[in-house]
Formats: structure tokens, sequence, C-alpha cells
């Protein structure tokens, strides 16, 4: 049998695509082990993919930069507060208002909620400015998080009445 140095030549071609295709072949059946663990470590915990270290005090995630509203209200007044602003204007004057325990979890997600409101009214505001010059990703990413502050510092402070008509109406 006569080979030619052209076949030699391909022959050591393929046999270099024959090792690669080996080795890709074998990482493949290690990814498919490693994802066939990870499957049945999740068929038998259903529990979030966050680590215990991520999740701070009330579920807050570490790295949130806005300062909450758990603990802003402590005393025993605030256990049984009257309603403000708009929750307490009751357009029925038979119905008697209820108060509001301002230290339960349920009144600081209403608070939350709130706030969440304000900042979408804040950023449709934001909008109509217009601005001088443009603005890099920094400067956006500071003014978003300066502007979540004034909406956090609005909710604590103008008495819009919103969280307290959405605690009445989750208690």
């Amino acid at each position: 049998m006569n080979v030619s140095p052209i076949s030699t030549y391909a022959g050591l071609i393929n046999g270099s695509a024959a090792v690669q295709a080996a080795s890709q072949n074998a990482d493949k059946a290690r990814f498919s082990e490693l994802l066939d663990k990870l499957r049945a470590a999740n068929g038998k915990e259903k529990e979030s993919t966050l680590s215990s270290s991520q999740i701070a005090k009330n579920g807050r995630l570490n790295g949130e930069y806005t300062t909450g509203f758990a603990g802003l209200y402590t005393s025993e007044s605030d256990k049984t507060a009257m309603p403000r602003g708009a929750a307490a204007n009751q357009a029925n004057p038979n119905v008697k208002t209820k108060t509001i325990d301002k230290t339960s979890e349920l009144y600081q997600k209403a608070q939350e909620l709130e706030n969440y409101f304000v900042k979408q009214m804040l950023s449709e505001m934001r909008k109509s400015i217009n601005k001088a010059s443009e603005s890099d990703f920094a400067t956006g990413m500071y003014e978003d998080m300066l502007w979540d502050e004034y909406s956090e510092a609005m909710t604590k402070n103008a008495g819009f009445g919103l969280a307290d008509q959405i605690y009445n109406q989750l208690s």
C-alpha cells in the first residue's frame, strides 16, 4: 500500500481533530453529570437560590442602599395611632376610624408599597425636567438613588396616608 504525503498530513490533522473531539466529549459528559447532580439536589430541596448570608433582617438583601422602614415606629403610642392623610378623611361620617399599629410588619410593607407609588410619581415628574447636558451612566445611577431617597423621605414625612389606607384594608 502506497501512502502519499498529502494523506499522511490529512491523517495528522484528522488525528488532532479526533483528540479535540474526545476532549470536548469528556467535557460534555462532566457538564451533564454536574447538571444531573444539581437537578437532583434541587428536587430534594425547594429553597431560594439566595444563600442565607445574602439575606439580611426582614428579608432585605445585602447591598440595598435605602434605609427602609423597619424600626421607624417603636413607641407605645405608635401601636394605637390614628390614621393620617387620605385615610383620615372618611367619606362616611358613620364609619368609626380604625387605629393603626405602626410597629407591625404589615404597616412596614404598606409603607414600602406607598414608597413604590411615590417613586413612580417622582420618576414621571423627572421625565418632564429638561437637562442641559447628557449625563453618563454613573451620574444617572446616583441620581436614581437620590430620587429613591427623596421618595422614602416623602413617604415617611409627607403624610399622604396611602400606607394607612392599605393597612386598614388588609387588617
